[in-house]
């Protein structure tokens, strides 16, 4: 693949978690939660993208998300659980970006806010139809996902040379 070719990401939070008494990192999906990721995983098989690989943060909560959202994708891509997603800023989730090998062109990064949101606003520079709109209106509640389009190589990837193509919440 030619790193001139567009390149598609997409920056999913986990759905509506649980508040047992577990540390963070273990609090599973409510039950909300999981009605709301596999809608979400449906959501995400309408847009057409050929997922090359998933990027998910080791919690449970996006694990469980995970899974039942890709149990709705017609072909599960490589899935690459990194413990470095967890409580990552922008910052952080844009240098674990920038590793991918450049032959994935289409990646789904299952994580959390405020690094989630974070990263959809500073990679935005620019915006389709009223997503932008919407994102800002909306915030980014749990199940909540941005696809974003940049061109160029996964190591190019920084603050503003993204195009925010579309925004959904488990309520739109």
């Amino acid at each position: 693949m030619s790193v001139a070719e567009a390149r598609r990401i997409v920056l999913f939070r986990h759905a509506k978690a649980d508040w047992p008494p577990v540390n963070d990192h273990e609090r599973p999906l409510a039950e909300r939660g999981r009605l709301d990721a596999a809608a979400a995983g449906r959501k995400l098989v309408d847009t057409g993208i050929p997922f090359d690989l998933a990027l998910c943060s080791t919690a449970t909560r996006t694990r469980e998300t995970w899974k039942l959202a890709v149990h709705e994708f017609p072909h599960r891509p490589k899935t690459v659980y990194e413990e470095r997603v967890y409580e990552a800023s922008p910052g952080e989730l844009i240098a674990l970006l920038n590793e991918t090998p450049d032959d994935a062109r289409n990646v789904l990064l299952i994580g959390h806010n405020p690094g989630v949101h974070g990263l959809a606003d500073i990679l935005s520079g620019t915006a389709e139809g009223d997503a932008a709109e919407r994102m800002t209106r909306r915030g980014f509640p749990a199940a909540a996902y941005a696809v974003l389009s940049f061109e160029g190589s996964w190591k190019s990837l920084e603050p503003g040379v993204g195009t925010l193509l579309d925004y959904w919440a488990p309520t739109d």
